[in-house]
């Protein structure tokens, strides 16, 4: 396309969810409420580890930045998709949607690496019980999450300094609910190619490096949960990995669904319910995921609140 036979686009218009006014209202009252449980569940899973020196441990340290990934790209998506609903020209100027985009990315991708570091710990308690104390300190712990987030900066830099170089001359309408990778090169006047290779082996990259290493993480346990002869052993072995494996394949199941296809396979209609699922719903189930089932979480919310715990 002639550049020169059409306006440089400074805002970009979103369509939305729906355009049915009535839906947006029915909508607008659901994902408040689970933006609210998914606020209220993070900020609290971060609050009780943070004040219970009980979970003071490593896993719970993963834990706890594992709600603040999921709090912060969920943050940069609810809020503008919510006052969305409301209004009836959804639009976002250039600079706030490369901002938008941007914290997402960061914030996702950084999610990544703290579940594969979460895959590691549990590998290391149940395959190197004697030497969890060395393995998983204090010291590698702070590298592995300072690792995560660095990676999540590189892949903010990388991915919004791709996708915003492009030059948006035509369309200015977004056909989703948030400024999202696949829309943005759907609406891209330049020549794509080379942006969306790039992009591919970016997203590709992190996608197999942790999932390699969760994949073999829980190879080892696998077999030395084989290999133990109590019954009790296995069962809490099991118990202790149910949760993270539960959230390992409700997010890369999405992610991958998402971003490890190419561009002519997208349906944009329904990629926008999958990114409802991944931006917003899984944060919410993040925190319910993992403390249903644990036993240390319930005690120490019963001791905030002044309960005793049961013996």
């Amino acid at each position: 396309m002639d550049k020169e036979n059409h306006s440089v686009v400074t805002e970009f218009i979103f369509m939305g969810i729906t355009q049915d006014r009535q839906l947006q209202i029915i909508f607008f009252v659901i994902f408040l409420l689970v933006y609210l449980v998914n606020v209220v569940g993070n900020i609290g899973m971060i609050i009780l580890i943070i004040a219970d020196t009980q979970l003071h441990t490593p896993m719970y340290f993963f834990l706890c930045n594992l709600s603040f990934v999921d709090l912060g790209y969920s943050s940069a998506i609810a809020p503008r998709m919510l006052a969305d609903f409301l209004t009836e020209r959804k639009v976002i100027s250039f600079s706030s949607c490369a901002t938008q985009f941007a914290f997402f990315v960061g914030f996702v991708d950084a999610e990544c690496y703290v579940l594969a570091a979460m895959a590691y710990d549990r590998f290391v308690a149940i395959c190197r019980p004697l030497h969890y104390g060395t393995l998983m300190s204090k010291r590698v712990c702070l590298a592995l999450m300072l690792g995560s987030y660095l990676a999540g900066l590189v892949s903010l830099v990388a991915h919004t300094s791709l996708t915003f170089s492009l030059s948006y001359c035509g369309s200015n309408i977004i056909n989703h609910f948030f400024c999202e990778i696949p829309p943005l090169l759907a609406l891209s006047c330049s020549d794509t190619y080379i942006s969306e290779i790039l992009l591919f082996s970016l997203c590709g990259f992190i996608e197999f490096s942790t999932i390699l290493i969760i994949f073999i993480s829980y190879a080892f346990i696998l077999i030395a949960i084989i290999r133990m002869r109590s019954a009790e052993g296995r069962l809490k072995a099991f118990s202790t990995c149910g949760s993270h494996l539960t959230g390992v394949t409700l997010f890369y199941g999405t992610v991958m669904f998402m971003y490890l296809r190419p561009t002519s396979s997208y349906s944009l209609d329904q990629d926008k319910w999958a990114s409802v699922f991944y931006t917003i719903i899984i944060p919410m189930l993040n925190p319910l995921i993992y403390s249903l089932r644990n036993k240390d979480v319930k005690a120490a919310f019963k001791k905030l609140i002044g309960k005793k715990p049961q013996e």
